[in-house]
């Protein structure tokens, strides 16, 4: 039975958040199962979000709603993702905490008033579920998924410092305050690397407990593809890479740099043979260059608005490559006169102002403050 922190008796309000897109055949059993978890200490709201379903999930969610007070019914006109009906039903929340619940029965709502203990006794902001961690019934399924899911992991906590073992569990129970405060940006199943990015910047107390899983087979109804999978990976950089220590930031421009100066070297190649100027070739091919630089910083590396205004930045990457460009060109200029054949001396160039690229962008454009400390376990009294 859960407790409340006070053991003042009072009771506590926990709001599930239930995402649906064509769960007819379970969504009825799912809420009855999770509506059995309340008792006089723990009261419950379910708000179940349906995302345009096209069978009758929303049909069997109004009847449940007719029968059940505690449940509160949204629909999206058109169908945009999980992630995007988790963020409707996260501002519809009122509860004390906030709790994920998939509507498909791969989870027993039973581990929730587990998860919930330690937010109740005030040692943690944010407890996930790990279907690694319980040593409960699981059913055996997809080994790839499963080694696809601990690579993600394991990628995820290289960037965030957690020892996670499941990113990608549904079961994640916030505190309101929390969850509500967090700006989430995925609208699929990028929610769950973008939610563990966000919850490590803002250095919760995070905890993970073991639960249980009873996955399904496709032919029931599993949704999650390679796809998702591919946009998770992306998901890890694009919501982390931005306050990485800098060696794992340099290598990730090193893969943004290469594929700026292939793209430079090409295209200086091409207008040197159409044009035989330098002038013209060498300065044309760096700013189209450092147009691509700049669309795959602010996509993969590094975060805009850090500092300045999203119309100072540009103004200031523009400062910024003029400086380089010049370098580029002066370099490029010098190899020439020590007898070096054009393409020699723009590679050389090239690879001589890499270090100056990452580092102005890293410093000068996108300058990020170092990340705080974690909150402490036990903090001061005042």
């Amino acid at each position: 039975m859960c407790e409340s922190p006070d053991d003042s008796g009072r009771t506590v309000k926990l709001s599930i958040v239930i995402p649906c897109y064509n769960e007819e055949r379970t969504l009825k059993l799912c809420v009855e199962r999770v509506l059995a978890i309340a008792d006089e200490k723990l009261s419950l709201e379910l708000i179940i979000v349906d995302d345009h379903s096209e069978d009758n999930s929303y049909t069997v969610a109004e009847e449940l709603h007719k029968t059940y007070a505690e449940i509160h019914i949204i629909r999206h006109d058109k169908n945009t993702g999980k992630g995007s009906a988790l963020r409707t039903g996260f501002k519809a929340a009122s509860g004390d905490y906030v709790a994920v619940q998939d509507a498909d029965l791969e989870y027993d709502p039973n581990d929730l008033k587990n998860l919930l203990v330690p937010l109740l006794s005030g040692e943690a902001d944010v407890v996930l579920g790990s279907r690694f961690l319980s040593s409960g019934a699981h059913r055996v399924l997809y080994y790839w998924h499963s080694l696809g899911n601990r690579f993600l992991t394991f990628l995820s906590n290289m960037f965030t410092d957690l020892n996670l073992t499941d990113m990608e569990c549904c079961y994640k129970v916030f505190s309101r305050e929390v969850i509500q405060h967090v700006n989430i940006q995925e609208d699929r199943f990028g929610f769950e690397p973008e939610i563990i990015s966000k919850i490590a910047q803002m250095r919760l107390r995070i905890f993970e407990m073991g639960v249980s899983y009873y996955g399904r087979t496709y032919d029931e109804g599993k949704k999650i593809t390679v796809k998702d999978g591919f946009r998770a990976l992306y998901c890890i950089f694009r919501y982390n890479a931005h306050i990485a220590p800098l060696p794992m930031q340099l290598l990730i421009y090193l893969v943004i740099g290469t594929i700026s100066a292939i793209s430079n070297f090409c295209i200086f190649y091409l207008l040197y043979s159409l044009s035989g100027s330098i002038d013209i070739a060498v300065p044309s091919a760096f700013f189209l260059a450092a147009c691509l630089n700049y669309i795959l910083c602010i996509s993969i590396l590094f975060k805009r608005g850090v500092r300045w205004t999203t119309r100072i930045e540009p103004i200031i990457y523009l400062v910024l490559i003029v400086l380089v460009g010049a370098a580029d060109l002066g370099l490029t200029k010098f190899f020439l006169a020590k007898g070096f054949l054009p393409s020699e001396a723009k590679l050389i160039a090239t690879s001589s102002i890499f270090f100056m690229n990452f580092f102005g962008r890293r410093f000068l454009v996108f300058p990020e403050a170092a990340p705080r400390p974690w909150r402490p376990q036990i903090e001061p009294k005042m």
